[in-house]
Formats: C-alpha cells, sequence, structure tokens
C-alpha cells in the first residue's frame, strides 16, 4: 500500500484480510432489497467480494494496483450475472471503489472487454442509486471518456447472448443518468450529440425537415453548416456522426420491436418499456434535448404505437407503463416553442391546432370532397375533438387514409420495417393524435380535490412505495437541472407536494388508527374503539349545515359546510389544551372505520392497511369556526369570561367545518352512479395533525393560483431559473443597472479595514487629498469594461484614439474612488444616536455585501461558522439606507433563524417603525418590542399618545396657546406655521450677524427650554461657532422626525379597524418585512389582494428550503405593467450542509424533491460567493470539514480569543473518536423498523455528560447530538434514569438529532453515531458536515470506528479523527473553566509524541506527556509534573461510569463537610468555649499544671 494512504485504508485491509470466502447461501433473487440497504461490518467480512476486493483495496487512481483481466469477469460473472445483479453485491463492489481504484484506471478502449464496460455501467448507476458523486472518478482521466461512452452506444444497439435485455436495461438506465446530468462538461459533450439537428436525418421525408426550416430560417443555416463539416471529415469520423445521429431513431426501432413482442408475463421486455418511457420523458422535459428530438418521436409515431400496444392495456403489467405513457404525452404535445424556448399560450396553442385543421379541411376539401365535405366545411370548434375526428375518418377507406396521410408527410409504413404498410387503426391514431385539441392540465388541476381521499392516500402506487427500490421507474416527475416553462416548473412542484403531502398524512392516518383500536361491536355493523390516541376523537355528532349554489359558470356548490361534534371528556388538560388550539382555516380528517371480525388479528403489513383495520373513507376539511355551548360561532379571544368558562369546562366541542367542493360533486356522481351510500352520513372519527406539518393545502391553493396567473419572473432572472442559457447572466456584473457608487455606511470600521477588503484595488480619495478618511466611506466602483469590438478595419487615428481609451479604462479598473461624509448631528438624546456595526467583515464577506447591494442574482455559499447571518444583516441594512424607497422581504426556513437575523437587524441603524415579522414565531423574539402586525399597530398608537403629549410639551415651552397636540393633523399645522417659522428666523439671524459666538448662538436659539431634560446641558460641550451650529441643527432634526413620525401614524387616525390599520401598516410603513417561507405560502393569495409590494428578497437558509417554497416568495404581488419589480434576489445558504427534509424516499431520490433551488443554482454554474473564513470551531476541529470547501481558514478571534487558546478541563484532547465496542453483548437494536438504538454509547454518553457537569461545565454549553430518533429517545431515558435524581446534572442544552439541530450551535457536542452493522445514512457527507460542525470548543464522538473508517466518502474525516486515541484520555486535577494548560500540548511535542499517541488507539498505553521543555532543570520539571495533574486512559462504559461514581462521592464527602463547618458556625460563643475547654482538658489529662493554668487563662 502507498505510504501517503491513511488508517481508512489500513483499516479496510485489516477487514478485508480477515475476510472468509461467503457461503453459496445468499439468494440469488434479492433486486427486491430496498435503496436505503448499505453493507454491514459482518457483509463485508463475509462475503466473498472481499475476497476479491484484496486485489484493488489498496490500489489508487493515481497508482492503482497491478490490472488482472481475469478478475474482472470473475466478478461480472460470479458476483454478479451468478446472483443476478444483486444489490447486495453491487453495493459491496461500491463500497470497496471497485470503479475508482480499478475499473476506471484499467479502462483501455483498444483492449478493454465488454465485461470491463459493462462494470463500469453498472458501479455509475450504483452510485447513482447511493446519490454518491458518480462522475469523480472520470476526471482522472478525462480523455478517455469518449471512447467509452461510444463503447456504451454501441452495446445499447447490440444483439449478443451476452447482451441480454436485462443488461440493456441497466445500459438505458446509464444513459438516462448520462442525461441527468448535462451540467458536467465531459458528459454533456456526448450526451448532447445524440440528440442535435443531424438526428433529423432519420426523418421519413426532406419535406418535414423543409417545413421546420421554412418557419425557422436559422435551422437551415445550421443545417448546411452541419452538412459542410460532414463533408470535411475522414472517414473514420464521417463513420462515427453517421452512427450517433442515427442512435436515437435505431433504439426506438429497437424499443418498438420489443414493445410489439410482449406477452403475457414476460416481465424483462416489459421492464425494459418502461425504463426506456423514463429516457423518452427525461428527454421531452429538457429543452435542450427535446429540441430536435420532438419531431423525431412524431415522424417515429411513438405515442400512436404506445398506445395501441397491448401492453397499454394490460390492467395487471401494464399500469406502470400507462401512467408513464400519460407522461410522455403531456410533454410532446406540451405548450412551448422547441425553437425559440418561448412558453406558448392558450390563445396560441389554439391558433396553432386551428392552423393545423384549417391545412386539414383544404386538403380534404381538394382531394377528398365527397368522402369529407362535412370535415371541410365544419366550423372549426365542431371538430376538434377526438369522437368528431374520428367519425370523419371512419368515411374514408384505407387506401384513402394512406393517401391522406402521404399529403400530410405522415409515414404510412412501420418504423422497423418499411416494406410493411400500417393498419388503420394505427393511421387514425395518429391522425386523432396530430388534429385533436390538447386538455387543458390547468382544467384538470381545478378539478381535483386538494385534500386527499382513501384512494389517494391506501391506493397510489407512489404514496405507498416508502422505501424507493430503483429497480423500477416510477409516474413521478422528476426535479433536475431546467424546466421547461414556469407552468411546467408549478406543475412538477404541484405533483410531487401533493404526492408527498398524501404520504405524511396517511402516516399519521394509520398511527391513529392503530392507537384507536377499531373492533367490531356486538351490534351488527357497529364499531367500537378499544384504545385512544391524542390526535384522533371518535364523533358523537355530525351534521351538514350549508350546501351553498354554485357560483355563476361552475358546476359546482360554491360552499359545503357541516358542523362536528366529539367528546373531550376523557382527555387529560394537556391533551384538551391541544384540541382548544385549533383555530379558523386549520385542517381536519374525516374517517369512517367500519370495523370487521378479522381486525383482532395483528396487521403483518402484508395485507392492505385499509381493508384490515376497515377504513372505509377519508375526507378533509378545514375549520371555519369554533361552536360555542350557545351553538353560535366562538371567539376564545373576543368572548366574554363567562362564556369562555362554559366552553372550556364542558366536555363537548364543536367545530364547523368547510368540506371541498370537488370532493363532494365526485362522491355524490359516483352514489348516483352506482347507488351506493352517502359518504357524509358515515364518518365516525376526527383526525387532526401537528399544525406545522399540516399546511399542505394553502400551499397547493397558492401553487394553483399560480398555474392559473400570469406569472412574471423578473426578465434578468427568467432563462437562468429554468436553466437556460448563460448562467452569468442574472450576476450584478452582467446587469445593466449596476450601482456604481455605494454608502457603505458602518460597513468598515475604518479606512484599514477598506483597504483590507479590496485586495488589489487602489484606493483614491475623491478630492485627491492623502489625508485618511473616516468612517462612514462612499465607495465609488470603476465602469464595467465595454465590448470595443467592431469592424475589423479602422482608420489608424481612430484606432489609437480606441486603444488609448481602452488603456485608459483599463486603468480605471484598479481603483476606487473614495469619500467620505459627517453623519448628521440627530438630536441630543442617547437615541438620537444611531446603533453601529462592530463585526470587521472579511474581504470576501464585503464581496457579498458589495453583490447583494447591487441589482441581480446573488448566491452565497455560507460553510459553518462564516457569518452568513452578519453578511444577510449587513446586506439589508445597506439596501434600507441606500435606497430609502425600497422594500426588503427576508425570508427563512425556521422561525428560529428568522428570529435570529431580526434580532441583529434591530441592533444596527435600522429604524424601528420600518421592521414588521409576520407569523407565529415573532412572540419568540428576544425583544421587549412587539414586531408582529398588531404588535407594531399598538406601538404605533403608543408612539402616537407620547409625540403628541412632546408636540404640548414644545408648545409650552414656546408659551403658544392652543391644543396642537390633539390630532396628528393640528401637529402638522403647528409644525407648519410655528415651529418651521421659529428655525428660519433663527438661521436668518445667525446669517445677518457678522461674528456669531457660542453664547449668541444659545441666545438665539428659540427651542432650548424645550430640550432642557436633554442627558448634558445644550451647547455645554461646543468650544466654537461650529459645534454649537451644530448642536442647535441637531435639535431641530430631532424635531423634524418628530413631526414625520407623526405625519406616519395620522392614518391611524383615519383607520379605526385594527385590520385595516395592520394592513396599511404592510403595504405602506414597514420597509424591512420577514416571515418564513412557509408563512409565504400560506399567506400569498391575501398579501396579493392587500397590494404588497417589495423590490428585493433576501433569503436566509436557502439550501435547506423546497424548490417550490423558494419560488413562492418571489412572487407575492402583482407585475406592475406586465414587469416584476423584483430588482434583487439574494439566496444565502451552504448545499454542502443537510437538503430540505423530503420523508418519501421515492420522491426524495426518484423525483429529486430534496434538490432545493440553491443547490439548483449551484450546479447550473451560477456565480457563487464562498465565505472563506469561520470562527465558530477551533482550528483543529473545524479541520474534520474544512476539506468539504474551498480554502476555508480562519477568522482573527479563533486565534486571539482566550476560549479557543485553552484546553477543555478534565480532558485532554478537544476532540475525539471513542470506540465502543458492544455493551453487555450488543451494539445497535432496533426495537421497531427503523428505530436504532445503541445502548453502550447512551450510556457513555450520559456517563461523560455527568462526568462534565461535575467539572462545572454548564449545562445550557451541553448539547448531546445522535443521528437516529431511536437513540434520542433512549439517550433520554438513560439521562432520566442517571440524572433525574441529582440536581448537580440537571439537562443539556438539547438532545436531539443531526438533522434538527442544522443552523445551530454549542461550546461542546456529544455525538452517538449509533450503528454498528452499517454506516447507515450518515454516509451522506452532508448529515456528516453538519454533524462534525456544531461545536465550538469539544466535540467528543461515540461510534464503531471500524465501521465508518471504511467509508469511503466519509475517508478525510475519519483518517483525521483516527490520528489520535480511540479510547477517552481525561486529565484530572482540572476543573472549568479553570485551567491554564494549552489545546493540545500533545501538538507541542513533537511528531514522536504524535506517533505514540497513535499507536495508543490501538490498543497500547499513550505515553506519559513531557513534564518541561528543554533548558529547565530536574527541580523545576518535578514541580511542572506535580502541577499538571494525571492523564487516564478510560478503557470501557464501566470504568467511565465507576469514574464518575467515585467524583460524586468525592463531592458528597466535601459538601457534607462543608456543611458541618457551616453548622459549626453558626453555634453561639458560649458553646464553642465549652467544646474548646472540654478538648483541652480531654488532651491535658498527662500535662503539667502549668499547661492547665494556661488553659485557664485562655
Amino acid at each position: 500500500m502507498s505510504s501517503t494512504h491513511n488508517g481508512t485504508e489500513a483499516e479496510a485491509m485489516e477487514v478485508i484480510t480477515e475476510a472468509k470466502e461467503a457461503q453459496e447461501t445468499q439468494g440469488t433473487k434479492d433486486t427486491n432489497i430496498n435503496a436505503a440497504y448499505r453493507p454491514t461490518l459482518k457483509d463485508i467480512q463475509n462475503d466473498s467480494v472481499a475476497v476479491l476486493a484484496e486485489a484493488w483495496i489498496g490500489g489508487t487512481a493515481e497508482t492503482p494496483s497491478e490490472f488482472v483481466p481475469q478478475l474482472i469477469e470473475r466478478v461480472y460473472n460470479d458476483e454478479l450475472v451468478k446472483h443476478d445483479y444483486s444489490i447486495t453485491k453491487l453495493t459491496l463492489l461500491e463500497v470497496s471503489q471497485y470503479l475508482e481504484k480499478f475499473l476506471w484506471p484499467h479502462y483501455d478502449a483498444d483492449a478493454s472487454s465488454t465485461t470491463h464496460i459493462l462494470s463500469i455501467v453498472l458501479m455509475v448507476n450504483e452510485k447513482f442509486r447511493g446519490r454518491f458523486e458518480a462522475w469523480g472518478a472520470f476526471e482522472q482521466s478525462p480523455e478517455k471518456f469518449s471512447a467509452f461512452f461510444a463503447d456504451v452506444l454501441k452495446l445499447c444497439l447490440q444483439e449478443s447472448e451476452k447482451i441480454s435485455l436485462r443488461v440493456k436495461r441497466y445500459l438505458l438506465l446509464f444513459m438516462i443518468n448520462c442525461f441527468q446530468s448535462l451540467e458536467n462538461p465531459l458528459v454533456r459533450s456526448e450526451c448532447m450529440r445524440l440528440v442535435s439537428l443531424s438526428i433529423w436525418h432519420s426523418l421519413l421525408s426532406e419535406a418535414t425537415r423543409e417545413v421546420e426550416c421554412k418557419e425557422y430560417p436559422q435551422l437551415l443555416k445550421f443545417w448546411r453548416h452541419l452538412e459542410k463539416k460532414f463533408e470535411s471529415m475522414d472517414s473514420e469520423q464521417q463513420t462515427k456522426a453517421v452512427f450517433e445521429r442515427t442512435w436515437m431513431s435505431e433504439m426506438i426501432k429497437q424499443f418498438v420491436q420489443i414493445l410489439e413482442s410482449i406477452e403475457d408475463g414476460d416481465q424483462e421486455k416489459v421492464a425494459y418499456c418502461e425504463r426506456f418511457m423514463e429516457f423518452l420523458i427525461d428527454l421531452e422535459a429538457q429543452l435542450p434535448t427535446r429540441r430536435y428530438l420532438n419531431t423525431l418521436i412524431e415522424d417515429h409515431q411513438v405515442v400512436a404505437i404506445c398506445k395501441l400496444a397491448r401492453l397499454n392495456s394490460n390492467k395487471e403489467s401494464g399500469t406502470l407503463f400507462s401512467q408513464l405513457l400519460e407522461i410522455f404525452t403531456f410533454y410532446t404535445g406540451f405548450e412551448i416553442n422547441g425553437h425559440t424556448g418561448l412558453a406558448l399560450t392558450k390563445e396560441e396553442m389554439t391558433e396553432i391546432n386551428a392552423s393545423k385543421l384549417t391545412k386539414l379541411q383544404r386538403i380534404a376539401f381538394t382531394h377528398f370532397k365527397d368522402e369529407l365535405i362535412d370535415l371541410a366545411m365544419s366550423n372549426l370548434r365542431s371538430i376538434e375533438d377526438r369522437e368528431s375526428l374520428s367519425r370523419h375518418f371512419d368515411c374514408l377507406t384505407l387506401e384513402q387514409l394512406v393517401e391522406l396521410c402521404t399529403l400530410l408527410n405522415i409515414r404510412t409504413t412501420k418504423i422497423t420495417d418499411s416494406s410493411v404498410p400500417l393498419e388503420r387503426d394505427m393511421l387514425e391514431e395518429v391522425l386523432l393524435l396530430r388534429f385533436e385539441k390538447r386538455h387543458s392540465q390547468i382544467e384538470r388541476i381545478n378539478a381535483l380535490p386538494l385534500y386527499p381521499d382513501e384512494n389517494a392516500l391506501f391506493e397510489d402506487a407512489a404514496v405507498k412505495e416508502e422505501m424507493y427500490n430503483a429497480d423500477r421507474p416510477l409516474a413521478l416527475p422528476k426535479l433536475n437541472l431546467q424546466f421547461l416553462t414556469l407552468h411546467d416548473y408549478l406543475l412538477r412542484n404541484f405533483n410531487l407536494f401533493r404526492l408527498e403531502s398524501n404520504y405524511e398524512i396517511r402516516q399519521d392516518i394509520e398511527d391513529a388508527v392503530k392507537r384507536l383500536g377499531p373492533r367490531a361491536g356486538s351490534v351488527e355493523g357497529t364499531t367500537v374503539f378499544s384504545g385512544w390516541s391524542r390526535v384522533a376523537a371518535p364523533i358523537s355528532f355530525f351534521k351538514m349545515v350549508e350546501l351553498a349554489k354554485p357560483n355563476l359558470g361552475e358546476d359546482r356548490l360554491s360552499l359545503i359546510t357541516a358542523d362536528v361534534t366529539f367528546n373531550v371528556r376523557k382527555y387529560t388538560e394537556a391533551i384538551q389544551a391541544e384540541w382548544e388550539a385549533i383555530r379558523e382555516h386549520d385542517i381536519l380528517f374525516l374517517l369512517t372505520i367500519e370495523a370487521h371480525d378479522e381486525i383482532d388479528e395483528q396487521w403483518d403489513g402484508k395485507e392492505s392497511f385499509r381493508r384490515h383495520y376497515g377504513l372505509k373513507y377519508v375526507r378533509g376539511c378545514e375549520v371555519v369556526s369554533v361552536i360555542g355551548p350557545n351553538g353560535k360561532p366562538f371567539d376564545s379571544k373576543k368572548s366574554d369570561p363567562q362564556m369562555l368558562q362554559e366552553h372550556r369546562t364542558g366536555n363537548t366541542r364543536t367545530f364547523r367545518v368547510a368540506l371541498d367542493a370537488n370532493q363532494y360533486k365526485i362522491d355524490q356522481e359516483h352514489a348516483k352512479k352506482t347507488g351506493g351510500q352517502d359518504v357524509y352520513q358515515t364518518f365516525n372519527i376526527v383526525l387532526r395533525r401537528k399544525p406545522q406539518e399540516n399546511n399542505f393545502k394553502p400551499v397547493l391553493e397558492t401553487i394553483r393560483d399560480l398555474m392559473q396567473s400570469d406569472l412574471m419572473v423578473p426578465e434578468w432572472l427568467h432563462d437562468v431559473f429554468l436553466g437556460y442559457g448563460n448562467p452569468n447572466s442574472a450576476h450584478y456584473s452582467q446587469v445593466q443597472k449596476q450601482v456604481r457608487e455605494i454608502d457603505f455606511r458602518d460597513t468598515f470600521l475604518e479606512m484599514d479595514h477598506l483597504k483590507a477588503s479590496f485586495p488589489g484595488m487602489q484606493i483614491k480619495t475623491k478630492d485627491g487629498s492623502d489625508e485618511p478618511l473616516s468612517a462612514p466611506f462612499v465607495v465609488q466602483f470603476p465602469e464595467p469594461p465595454s465590448d470595443n469590438a467592431g469592424p475589423k478595419k479602422k482608420k489608424g487615428g481612430e484606432k489609437a484614439k480606441k486603444s488609448k481609451a481602452s488603456q485608459a479604462q483599463e486603468q480605471a479598473q484598479d481603483e476606487l474612488i473614495v469619500s467620505t461624509y459627517k453623519t448628521p448631528n440627530m438630536g441630543p438624546y442617547p437615541e438620537d444616536i444611531p446603533n453601529t456595526n462592530q463585526v470587521r467583515f472579511t474581504p470576501t464577506q464585503v464581496e457579498a455585501i458589495k453583490a447583494g447591494t447591487n441589482p441581480g442574482l446573488t448566491l452565497v455559499v455560507g460553510p459553518p461558522g462564516t457569518g452568513k447571518t452578519d453578511v444577510a444583516v449587513q446586506i439589508i441594512a445597506n439596501l434600507y439606507n441606500n435606497f430609502p424607497n425600497q422594500h426588503t422581504l427576508l425570508v427563512t426556513h425556521s422561525n428560529q433563524a428568522l428570529n435570529q437575523l431580526f434580532e441583529k437587524i434591530i441592533a444596527l441603524d435600522v429604524d424601528e417603525r420600518h421592521l414588521l415579522r409576520l407569523g407565529h414565531g415573532e412572540e419568540e423574539l428576544n425583544t421587549e418590542l412587539s414586531f408582529s402586525k398588531y404588535g407594531r399597530v399598538t406601538s404605533f398608537l403608543e408612539k402616537r399618545v407620547n409625540l403628541l403629549a412632546e408636540v404640548d410639551r414644545l408648545a409650552y415651552s414656546l408659551a403658544i396657546g392652543g391644543e396642537h397636540g390633539s390630532t396628528c393633523e393640528t401637529a402638522g399645522y403647528f409644525f407648519s406655521y410655528h415651529v418651521t417659522p421659529l428655525w428660519t428666523e433663527f438661521e436668518r439671524r445667525l446669517g445677518t450677524v457678522e461674528e456669531s459666538s457660542v453664547e449668541l448662538i444659545k441666545e438665539l436659539f428659540p427651542f432650548k427650554d424645550y430640550f432642557y431634560n436633554a442627558p448634558t446641558p445644550l451647547f455645554s460641550n461646543c468650544t466654537t461657532v461650529e459645534q454649537a451650529v451644530d448642536a442647535a441643527q441637531g435639535c431641530f432634526r430631532h424635531l423634524s422626525k418628530l413631526f414625520e413620525q407623526l405625519e406616519e401614524v395620522s392614518a391611524f387616525e383615519l383607520l379605526r379597524t385594527s385590520y385595516d390599520r395592520a394592513n396599511y401598516l404592510l403595504t405602506k410603513e414597514a420597509k424591512i418585512i420577514a416571515m418564513t417561507c412557509t408563512h409565504a405560502a400560506l399567506k400569498r393569495r391575501e398579501l396579493v389582494n392587500l397590494g404588497f409590494k417589495y423590490d428585493n428578497i433576501v433569503m436566509e437558509e436557502a439550501a435547506q428550503i423546497l424548490e417550490v417554497e423558494t419560488f413562492i416568495p418571489m412572487l407575492l404581488q402583482e407585475p406592475e405593467d406586465g414587469v416584476n419589480r423584483l430588482k434583487r434576489v439574494i439566496l444565502i445558504g451552504d448545499h454542502n450542509q443537510l437538503p430540505p427534509v423530503v420523508k418519501n424516499t421515492a420522491f426524495q431520490q426518484y423525483g429529486n424533491m430534496e434538490q432545493s433551488m440553491f443547490t439548483r443554482f449551484v450546479r447550473l454554474g451560477v456565480p457563487t460567493i464562498e465565505l472563506d473564513a469561520q470562527g465558530r470551531a477551533r482550528t483543529d476541529m473545524a479541520e474534520l470539514y474544512k476539506w468539504r470547501y474551498k480554502n476555508l481558514g480562519d477568522l482573527p478571534n479563533i486565534s486571539e480569543r482566550a476560549e479557543f487558546k485553552f484546553a477543555n478541563p478534565g480532558f485532554l484532547y478537544d476532540y475525539q473518536f471513542i470506540n465502543v465496542d458492544n455493551y453487555r453483548g450488543t451494539g445497535e437494536s432496533a426495537p421497531r423498523p427503523h428505530f436504532i438504538q445503541n445502548l453502550g454509547e447512551a450510556e457513555y454518553v450520559v456517563a461523560v455528560y455527568q462526568y462534565m457537569r461535575l467539572l462545572g461545565y454548564p449545562a445550557e454549553k451541553i448539547t448531546i447530538l445522535t443521528t437516529y430518533n431511536g437513540q434520542k429517545d433512549l439517550i433520554r431515558d438513560v439521562l432520566n434514569q442517571r440524572c433525574n435524581w441529582n440536581p448537580i446534572f440537571g439537562r443539556p442544552a438539547r438532545i436531539t438529532t443531526v438533522d434538527k439541530y442544522q443552523g445551530q450551535q454549542n461550546d461542546y457536542v456529544l455525538l452517538s453515531l449509533v450503528r454498528t452493522k452499517a454506516v447507515g445514512h450518515v454516509r451522506d457527507i452532508r448529515r456528516l458536515v453538519v454533524a462534525l460542525s456544531r461545536a465550538r470548543l469539544g466535540l467528543y464522538i461515540f461510534g464503531r470506528l471500524k465501521l465508518f473508517q471504511n467509508c469511503h466518502e466519509l475517508e478525510p474525516a475519519f483518517k483525521r479523527l483516527a490520528q489520535r486515541p480511540t479510547k477517552l484520555w481525561i486529565r484530572t486535577g482540572e476543573m472549568y473553566p479553570n485551567t491554564t494548560r494549552l489545546v493540545n500540548p500533545a501538538d507541542e511535542d513533537g511528531e514522536e509524541d504524535k506517533e505514540e499517541e497513535t499507536k495508543g488507539k490501538k490498543g497500547k498505553k499513550a505515553p506519559k506527556k513531557k513534564a518541561a521543555k528543554k533548558g529547565k532543570d530536574a527541580k523545576e520539571k518535578e514541580e511542572e509534573a506535580e502541577n499538571k495533574g494525571k492523564d487516564h486512559e478510560i478503557e470501557s462504559i464501566a470504568q467511565i461510569g465507576e469514574y464518575v461514581f467515585g467524583m460524586m462521592k468525592e463531592q458528597q464527602q466535601f459538601a457534607i463537610q462543608q456543611q458541618n463547618e457551616y453548622l459549626k458556625s453558626l453555634q453561639p460563643p458560649s458553646e464553642h468555649a465549652e467544646e474548646a475547654e472540654a478538648e483541652e482538658a480531654n488532651e491535658g489529662e498527662e500535662g503539667s499544671s502549668s499547661g492547665a493554668m494556661d488553659v485557664d487563662k485562655e
């Protein structure tokens, strides 16, 4: 093994060496193992792959192990083919880095076998299945990729015994993965040649191409260019070009042959056809790949062939194929111009269809006058549907149909055999597909119920896919890099969001129904409930209240309401309070459960859940109001106390709910058609969900509203948003209206800070002086370089002039012109002094602030601890001060992050009047002020009273009688007619005096009596006239601001209701509005109706927000004159940390729903600013995750602050991986599926927590994290058992999972990795980065080292962790926070100690630390050694437990001793004297008489 290899490789080699050849007991049919499968340590050790992997495990991509071709054949045939391409085997090969270390380094285009190529394909597919980086291995030798890709293309079409249909399916999956990775230049260059314009060589006739080129002349130029390029190639290049341009056509022909040959039970062919449909859908769903392919697909009649295929009508084996075909058909006719990329409106689509029908009518009239005269003379509306067209085409004979198709340039022979003519039904289907009007997707969505019913929840195949098996595709939309149009974007998100919501709802219903324990009653047909659930209650009474008539033009009822009554007597007060918390617009579910006799048996998961528990109906509803004891709507906030008391003491609760009109219509039509029962008279359970998880309906409504509105994404963002064009086009440097001059206000602390923030730039002052300026700074940036391209021939003088201008401009690019100004005096009171920024921003942070201040799209990548929040706050403050008339919307994923941002904004120079916080998280703000809508209204009204009182005081001080402070209007008159004239007269008199003095200004200043209560007397600190004038002007600015605020508040005198006042505040007064993305989705319709406007949007935690939840906040306003007024979009996040949470793995992996817009933009290559200095963790702790970022360094505070310099008291290391062996013979366990626990780690973590608390560590500075919910619950149980009895321990700040703790931090983190059999989801590097980056001063990780060390993705982090001992090392003699020991003293003692410590981790005892440095004498060394304390290695959980117990006994004894001494100190002095005498007497019985005398004297 190479010496450069780390401990991870050593351990992996050790595991492989010890492995035994696996027994042939594994089944060969394990392809149904779910996609979450990861090999356990036992799998690796016992599988035969481990023995074979010895040949490559020690190599690297740069220095691979020796190539043995037979080894590839053996792995492929014995491990893959023999085991039916087992997922287990593929995963084991991927984990052993088969691709990176053996397959790709040894690939040779001339010598590699088919088996070698197929092995690479399978490994790439496996990496995509596991969602790991797949293309990184190919970047080691990118020059070989083109030849490899060509080999794959040939194998896709090859017919041989080795290339079975199953293998072709794997090859096809590889091609799908390639076309889903077009952001990779290596892959894109190969893929795009397969779908270029040259594929039109495979069209039936040149006429089709000529029609397209006639409509778009640029296509003809491009076609001629390709032809010339082809003619200039040599014969080998031409052969390759012909193969590539016909490959897609040949693939379609091969697919059609397989499709038409399917017999019943031929699952391999069915699976191939399903995968090919996925391939075609992916190509059609991206503009670059569909542009020319769509014409080829229409020419090859793929849709018609699939529709008439037997598989499409087979309800057993063809269901998935039919669903995929429906999606494919939708995209082939999508509303987009494939050549221009422009979305087509409904009117344009109608016009296109009309032109097709008109052409058909002309041909019918000319050539088929007798047969199709009715079609030729009919109006277009009467012949646009399928039935009408079919009736007309039935009038033609087969020969006439063929003639009609020929005239329309439609293929009349089979694509697989041109000598075989098409049958009549095929010709008719092709004609119908071409001329029928497309069904409106919006109308279909409008008819959909927004609440899921029992079929959507329990019968939908996609929702039932709990653990997605990548062996088959799904009929789901995919969220990849590009979208066809905004409508396509919303439609995909709508479908995925609805399905994900359904999945979560289904889980909640299943859990509640199980807990309710339905049983068949003694009376036939009745159901009783033997259990109970806190979220579900039996319905006592259900009554329909109102069925409102349909609105004009609609065929559904406009409103359907019902009353639901249930009993809460059996619930505790806490649970009753949860039901009481339900308010208007909350969502409830009504269930009908009809239990049967077999329900007593335990559900095994094989039988349908609905059938087993008798769950018959599920309907959603929205709470309209709570019904009070008097039978009328009841509002707990407004009702009188007596009514409230009656309501709360009663046993029943009644909600008036609104039912879904679309669902009601469907139910009534079904009941009428089948004669079934009325669903709405059968409900017997009402179910609620957690409010934060129950927002699906308003989000779906918002998406549906957006689909029907005239969506206007800002023009500068449109192409980038959809994933097309130049990814730089939305960057501020490319946007026309750049801000050349920016007032940075308090961004820079001083001139040196400004210079350091722009390295490589020359700083010049505006006035040309050399004197250093002071903040605030106004920076003028150079104009962007102009495009000097022009005609090649220029006159000499013009050319020289242009050259000089260009040179001058180039020089100016290195210059910044800086000016400053004096911050105006705003008044004599403390509140008049503006707050200023105290953060010394780094150059990268300043670049982010500059980019955010400019118009355009700004992406800021913020690694952990790099000050993302500070950057966001400064951007907002700069926008507020530079563009005072603009409004900024601040959006985050969580309330906690939003409150952190808001609290920092409050601390800057931003007027509180212009701040507004929307949503329910406002009450968690750590401030005395209320920034909610109604809190701001109250604040404004209170301020109005205070301001008017100040007006009266001012009038009194000026001796001006009258009720000037009665209203804002009278105050305005007072300012105009009294205050302003006094100030003007003061200025005039000062101007007429030849020599002013401070005393004169004091005498003339008219408002001195008003400012008598200033902290310091006016003009007392003024020594010059300029200072006195400045003080006077500050006083007048204070008064002007007072009356300005009154003018803003005046609207509240006219608006009487709180609702109107709050909305006025939102739309007129607030300049910075903060909300979560969920609140934006919930309130979008309301905000738009209010006329809400904003110019900038700043989004924090952008990488944690779903695509559509990022998009909705951009559209909370109506366009102005057809243009979106949004000027800036600033997204701040970190795509290297955890993505949005998607619970269903099918939607997460297949639909890629977890991809945020932020991550998509990064993948597209949109310019990003990556913050490059962290200030959270110690330097060596940050090294654990720095490898995931570019040049991540440390902020100065890491080296300056004392807390980072000194070691953690009681611990030898600031971070350590503590290996935890089986505890009581057991490692991980799972009491129930996916509920994974590890008792040994839980005990160890709690023991270390106890140890820290006994040393004096504050509980609020310790957080316990784990990677599984089961372990979280177990740690809490152990903590309760071990610590609850002793108040010394308390509880840590948080005990939670890594996923829930993203965005938070603490000084000390104890992390439990739980797994001992398989790595689990920590293999996702993003989760590992989050886990390792939460701690500031101490990180102690508990896990099984061998397991995680052998994981390729985690190698950089665990290589560093393995350099330290894997047994916990503690140091005695230290207490928190009293330590003078520097952090990691071992690192200062040389490499020798480090090597010995590394040995210690393998079970040998680690060395004692050196007592002192060289040069000290022996005595000094001994003294220092005594003061240092001792280091101890903790061998086991039992040992740390014993040690903690010993500490507790010592502390108990010390406490008892202290208590005794304290009690003694409370005793009277006489008792002290008597005791002392008695002691002396006892001691002096044998003493001399003089000694006794001494005692007497004392």
